[in-house]
């Protein structure tokens, strides 16, 4: 058995990369059929076989670093999450539970640990008795330092950034990774120490690399001992001991070699002092490594190591005591021992330049679009929208809504349209009155309000929905934990953002209800009036008082003041008129250009100027969306300048209105007759503000639908996960259940046999330790406990009773 530690291998299975980017094709990417993707598909499954680790074979390294050159291009197309389930097998634990991540950086992060494991065993496999196979293992041994180092700083922060925290991987921690890259150095520099002693370089010289491996070997220890939270379980038994074990040879290796440089140079004392020193460390760990369970090959290395400095120190402590009469200083004075490191973390080109080992036109996916790409576009979208409904649209709303409000407190046009047009219907309100009429507007608003309400049930009863499915896979996991001992953590605890979500859907739909109600009261209040107008002509005119005097009769009996009044309120009503009605066109003109726009081809350009392998993020084409979104301006420019022009227009209504009303006489019938023509033209702008709302509303809820819906599908697959878990650890603990000792058994017979025969469940009550304590090593474990009778209802029926 050799006495160097290989690496295995992360195993993984099969995944369904077709059926997953077929599915995220067709969803996300309306420009691209998943059929024109065949080719990438199948190139993706074939590199994937080759590259995911699993034989050691020299020719698997180039296909690993192939594969993850096309990894790290795919990732430039697609985000890390396509809905891909990815399992990887613990590597020390490969009968375990798989860890499985929906994320493209997960992967990645695998293949680079494989091909770490792959460069570590083909290190191991060489024949270290030869300088070609010495030089090999070296080699072999830094470039897998190298891609553990090139791991950490690169492929696991990205993966770190786009996952749960706690759904991290333990195995790629920084501690753990870190761990087995110092591990790697030292067993390179203990292959260089090797070598030195092969070709017997000057003592002094194999002393420093000696210090240099014993140096390696102690990092990796540190690393796996004072990791939070802790590796060391995730480890191997006697994995700890034989670095502590290789650790304490090489600094005994270290002061043997410099006592033998001291006694070249006369220094008897001191080369006592560091035999003595050697022969403290090499009995520290010949006793260790003879208590462990350590290599044959290690505990032999360490017992040669301890047997010749014994035979040294008894030969030098005889020859000073007799010959040369030396002081012998303490240990804590002699001169330390300098470091000679000749490794080094050596990342391969192909790793850094992944380019180099694929031409454009075999790169997978290299014709669609990126990610980073088309997320810009969907922001631009949403900015796009969002600022011309805040700036334009809303704003011009908001406007229209002020003059229509100011022109009610002051009766208008009601009361100047009574006087103008004393008999029949003002042509405004007949227009206004026929669309009412061809839009059958109390139907509308009754359908839109029984739409809003469904729709609104619809979203309740989905959330409601969502939260059963959580309800029910929380009963799950309390049965299973009252039934199995386990340190997963409980479904309350492990649910919490999903609750967190929830709830504040849950928010969203109680304050769409409250507004919901608001809309329906205001309907209750004007559906009369609203009604009123879908009536036909003659009866709607029959409706509205109207004076005796015809209109020439009456305007010229009129004071001369109240006529010039009148005139200059009309023409201020009609210039109110104009630039209401060129705030509309520039709404509808803007809402053209939004929809008729696209920004593909110009985000398509910008996004070909970065490196072809740059994995494109959306803050990198913020320029260019703040460039197209410019144009919007124009728009709200227009509604700004408009919206002065209508301030200045409302005050000069407002006054003409007071001098109109103080010029003309009192008459009660122009009044009642003011009075009916300004509810009708009110009833008019209320019927369009509800039937906005409901409009709005239906949206809402159509759009927070699709959200909804998302968030159940979540809730399943997130259930869906904790239940593969649970068969998982419930298999997991069939399988490492471990037979009771002979005594155990006698023991259980003597226990049933006391019983009447019957067995009955054996617990020792035995006071375990820590699962990361070496103390397992040592520790009986009880036997596992017999098989359970019954069904599961009787089970239940039992708990119940007791």
């Amino acid at each position: 058995m050799p006495n160097q530690l290989s690496i295995p291998f992360k195993k993984t299975t099969d995944i369904a990369v077709r059926a997953s980017i077929r599915k995220y094709i067709s969803e996300r990417h309306n420009d691209t059929h998943p059929d024109a993707l065949k080719w990438d598909i199948s190139l993706w499954e074939s590199l994937r076989k080759d590259g995911v680790g699993g034989q050691v074979h020299v020719d698997r390294v180039l296909s690993a670093q192939i594969y993850h050159a096309q990894l790290i291009f795919i990732l430039t197309k697609l985000p890390s999450d396509i809905g891909l389930d990815i399992p990887y097998y613990p590597a020390f634990s490969p009968s375990g539970p798989p860890v499985t991540l929906r994320n493209l950086a997960y992967e990645r992060a695998a293949v680079l640990f494989n091909l770490a494991a792959l460069c570590s065993q083909l290190a191991a496999a060489e024949d270290r008795a030869s300088p070609q196979g010495l030089k090999q293992a070296i080699a072999s041994y830094q470039n897998a330092a190298g891609t553990m180092g090139y791991l950490l700083s690169t492929a696991i922060p990205k993966l770190r950034t786009s996952i749960a925290g706690d759904t991290m991987p333990l195995e790629l921690s920084e501690a753990f990774i870190g761990h087995l890259e110092s591990l790697m150095l030292a067993q390179a520099q203990e292959c260089v120490w090797q070598r030195a002693v092969m070709d017997s370089y000057k003592n002094g010289v194999i002393a420093k690399l000696a210090k240099s491996v014993a140096a390696f070997y102690e990092s990796s220890l540190s690393r796996a001992r004072d990791a939070s939270p802790s590796i060391r379980h995730l480890l191997p038994s006697g994995w700890i001991v034989h670095l502590e074990t290789k650790y304490l040879h090489f600094e005994a290796a270290a002061q043997i070699r410099k006592s033998i440089d001291d006694l070249e140079a006369n220094r008897y004392g001191h080369e006592l002092a560091r035999l003595a020193l050697a022969q403290s460390y090499a009995q520290k760990g010949y006793d260790l490594a003879r208590r462990a369970a350590v290599a044959p090959a290690v505990l032999s290395d360490i017992k040669s190591v301890l047997d010749n400095v014994q035979k040294n120190f008894n030969r030098a402590e005889r020859d000073n005591d007799l010959i040369y009469h030396q002081d012998v200083p303490p240990a804590p004075s002699l001169p330390a021992i300098q470091e000679a490191r000749m490794v080094q973390s050596l990342v391969a080109k192909a790793l850094l330049e992944p380019k180099t080992l694929i031409k454009f036109d075999a790169a997978i996916f290299g014709e669609l679009l990126g990610w980073g790409a088309r997320r810009a576009i969907d922001i631009y979208k949403d900015r796009r929208q969002t600022w011309l409904r805040v700036e334009v649209v809303d704003k011009a709303q908001q406007l229209d809504d002020t003059a229509t409000e100011t022109l009610r407190t002051l009766n208008l046009p009601g009361s100047l349209e009574a006087l103008e047009k004393p008999i029949g219907l003002p042509p405004s309100l007949l227009k206004k009155a026929e669309e009412v009429r061809s839009e059958k507007g109390p139907e509308r608003i009754e359908s839109s309000i029984e739409g809003v309400q469904r729709l609104a049930q619809q979203n309740m009863d989905t959330l409601n929905e969502a939260m059963d499915i959580l309800d029910q896979e929380a009963e799950e996991d309390e049965q299973f934990r009252s039934q199995h001992a386990t340190h997963r953590v409980a479904s309350h605890e492990a649910n919490q953002e999903l609750i967190s979500k929830a709830e504040r859907y849950r928010g969203v739909l109680e304050h769409a209800n409250e507004s919901d109600e608001i809309v329906r009261t205001k309907w209750d209040e004007w559906e009369t009036n609203v009604t009123e107008l879908t009536w036909d002509e003659a009866d709607l005119e029959t409706s509205i008082p109207s004076s005796t005097a015809t209109p020439s009769t009456r305007l010229s009996k009129m004071p001369n003041s109240t006529q010039a009044h009148a005139r200059a309120l009309r023409v201020a009503l009609e210039s109110l008129d104009d630039v209401q009605r060129s705030r509309r066109e520039q709404v509808a003109r803007a809402t053209r250009l939004a929809d008729a726009e696209d920004i593909t081809p110009r985000i398509l350009k910008a996004a070909s100027g970065f490196e072809q392998w740059v994995e494109v993020q959306p803050a990198m084409l913020e320029d260019v969306l703040e460039e197209e979104l410019a144009k919007y301006e124009k728009f709200a420019a227009a509604i700004t300048e408009g919206e002065a022009k209508q301030e200045s227009l409302l005050a000069t209504i407002t006054e003409r209105n007071e001098l109109f009303l103080r010029s003309r006489k009192g008459d009660p019938i122009v009044k009642e007759r003011e009075h009916a023509l300004q509810s009708l033209d009110l009833a008019y702008h209320k019927y369009k503000e509800i039937t906005r709302n409901l409009d709005e509303g239906l949206k809402f809820y159509n759009d927070f639908a699709s959200i909804l819906t998302q968030f159940r599908e979540s809730c399943k697959e997130w259930v869906n996960v904790r239940r593969r878990e649970t068969l998982e650890l419930a298999e997991s603990m069939r399988t490492l259940s471990l037979d009771p000792t002979p005594d155990q058994r006698t023991d259980q017979r003597t226990h049933a046999t006391s019983n009447g025969g019957r067995q009955t469940d054996f617990n020792p009550g035995l006071d375990l330790p820590p699962p990361d304590s070496d103390e397992w090593e040592t520790t009986p474990l009880p036997p596992p406990p017999p098989p359970t009778r019954g069904s599961w209802k009787s089970q239940q029926a039992a708990k119940a009773r007791r």
